[in-house]
């Protein structure tokens, strides 16, 4: 079976951008319904989509975080190209750790890192993860479990670099989490299943914000944006984003 594969969304509205970031194996639809929420109420959203997400797990392996950083800071220039001064920024999972690397790296309006990790549990729960992803599609596409299997014997030697790279980025950003200003809303589910929801608690002790939040959401799970809490949120995030400092009105 042919999957289609998901593509960046571009909704335009008012003067005031977000930018969505989707996770590691995740695509722009995760933060779709969150963006089309906020566009009747007169946001501008744009989602990138990182190179090899959406495709086959063997394309997603040839790439690594620096290539998506700068999908990242794509997306931004996109709407900074075209006459969105004040962009906010909001991201899922890695897209959180890339919301709060890009808050202390160029100006932007608020954050919303959602289930976002400042460390990995373990080494082996982000692999059983990337298997059990490349798993589903391949069952999509209608393959046989004996060709699954093959395919995934192949496909494990190449993902210890992106792994390793990830686990690298988001030491990284942790170091760096004291410098960012910017007002910052930590959006954490209780019932989170990838990382360690002790994570939202180090974001929000750590980052130097004057006006910073935490919410925890507690009948959700890492996907947060699709999970039964999905209204609530959509409506807290509307909210936090109303009480910034938007100079275009």
């Amino acid at each position: 079976m042919k999957i289609l594969n998901p593509q960046p969304f571009f909704f335009e509205s008012g003067k005031r951008a977000v930018l969505f970031l989707h996770g590691f194996t995740g695509n722009s639809a995760d933060n779709r319904m969150l963006a089309r929420f906020l566009e009747k109420k007169g946001y501008t959203g744009y989602a990138p989509m990182y190179k090899g997400h959406g495709a086959p797990p063997e394309e997603l392996v040839q790439y690594g975080p620096d290539d998506w950083w700068q999908d990242v800071l794509d997306g931004y220039q996109f709407l900074k190209d075209r006459g969105y001064d004040e962009i906010a920024v909001a991201g899922l999972s890695l897209g959180g750790v890339f919301s709060l690397k890009l808050g202390y790296t160029v100006p932007v309006k608020g954050i919303i890192p959602m289930c976002t990790p400042m460390y990995f549990q373990s080494e082996e729960k982000m692999f059983r993860g990337l298997l059990d992803f490349a798993r589903d599609y391949k069952k999509r596409e209608g393959k046989t479990d004996s060709g699954i299997e093959k395919d995934l014997a192949e496909f494990a030697k190449k993902s210890q670099r992106p792994l390793k790279e990830l686990r690298e980025l988001v030491a990284d950003v942790r170091k760096n989490v004291d410098m960012i200003y910017a007002p910052t809303f930590v959006v954490q589910a209780r019932h989170d299943q990838m990382i360690d929801p002790e994570s939202a608690n180090i974001i929000y002790n750590e980052v130097q914000a004057p006006v910073k939040e935490i919410k925890w959401y507690e009948e959700s799970g890492h996907v947060i944006t699709l999970d039964k809490e999905r209204d609530q949120l959509h409506e807290d995030v509307y909210q936090f984003l109303e009480r910034l400092d938007w100079q275009n009105e």
